[in-house]
């Protein structure tokens, strides 16, 4: 199996087309459709269904698409490594973190690691809920910051603790649920979940964890422009982590409710893949995750 096949069958799969693909690898459209029959044939199997709409992978398709970008990224990431342990740090880093590490730590993490190593590029992706991790799984990410799940199988990932939080009920300000007392009081409300469905999340946990039924769904959504957006204007109540919840900027729009019950203990830390633990760049980024974790445990409100 060549790399070169291995590419063409990406590229047919995440454009959705033949003529795009052969566009973005630089070849004609025949050289492109050869590369997919030699993959095809080598398996005895179809990969692709073609379409007037396009191309979509089969499930033998899907298979090995799936395998391809993860060997993809690990050969990426073995050159990347290389060239770091000759001393010549280059390469590039997603992370995927949860709207606390976005706002907070990785604006000021970024702040000074660019600053030390303009040639890393980092890209950032927003998780509202990580506890599956299943992007860190696939290799889709390479670092996840966010709250370390209880059940995290030991030995599976690689874990930094950086920051302790707890999510706190927060409602637009002048909201009648600021009057709530208890979680209790809050049952009816309608509940901004986040994550991909209500069976899961903070908010639910947090009511489980009191021994309360979870509450109704009010929206579900996967941004934190969103889960502000609604809270600021709307009747909901959501989650939000105190160091979040209690910033000035915020004061104006959202406000924490005081209940008789604690929030929700979380524990933010990075979490990587065993393999990526080692590597040069991603120690020096961890050591700039635990420099802007130390000033948000000061009190350094980093967004005033």
């Amino acid at each position: 199996m060549k790399l070169a096949t291995l590419a063409a069958l990406i590229a047919a799969v995440e454009e959705g087309s033949m003529r795009a693909a052969a566009r973005r690898l630089a070849c004609s459209q025949p050289a492109l459709t050869r590369m997919i029959r030699e993959l095809e044939l080598e398996l005895a199997a179809p990969l692709l269904v073609r379409s007037s709409r396009g191309v979509q992978p089969t499930a033998q398709g899907r298979v090995l698409y799936e395998r391809a970008v993860r060997a993809r990224h690990e050969l990426d990431a073995a050159a990347d490594e290389i060239s770091q342990i000759g001393g010549h740090l280059v390469g590039k880093l997603h992370i995927g973190a949860v709207p606390l590490a976005v706002m907070l730590l990785i604006p000021e993490a970024m702040r000074t690691f660019v600053r030390e190593f303009p040639q890393i590029q980092l890209r950032i992706s927003e998780e509202l809920y990580v506890a599956q991790l299943q992007k860190l799984r696939s290799g889709e990410v390479d670092i996840t910051v966010g709250g370390i799940p209880d059940d995290l199988s030991a030995g599976e990932f690689y874990v930094e603790p950086l920051l302790a939080t707890a999510m706190i009920p927060t409602a637009r300000k002048g909201s009648r649920w600021l009057q709530a007392k208890s979680l209790q009081d809050l049952q009816q409300a309608p509940w901004v979940y986040t994550g991909t469905n209500s069976h899961s999340g903070y908010a639910r946990a947090l009511f489980e964890r009191n021994g309360l039924e979870a509450p109704q769904q009010g929206a579900l959504v996967n941004s934190t422009l969103a889960l502000l957006s609604l809270v600021s204007t709307g009747d909901y109540v959501a989650l939000l982590p105190q160091q979040i919840a209690h910033q000035p900027w915020l004061a104006n729009y959202v406000a924490p409710i005081a209940l008789a019950e604690a929030g929700l203990p979380l524990q933010v830390g990075a979490i990587l893949r065993q393999e990526l633990a080692l590597a040069p760049v991603v120690r020096h980024l961890l050591t700039h995750l635990h420099r802007a974790a130390h000033h948000i445990n000061r009190g350094d409100s980093l967004l005033s």
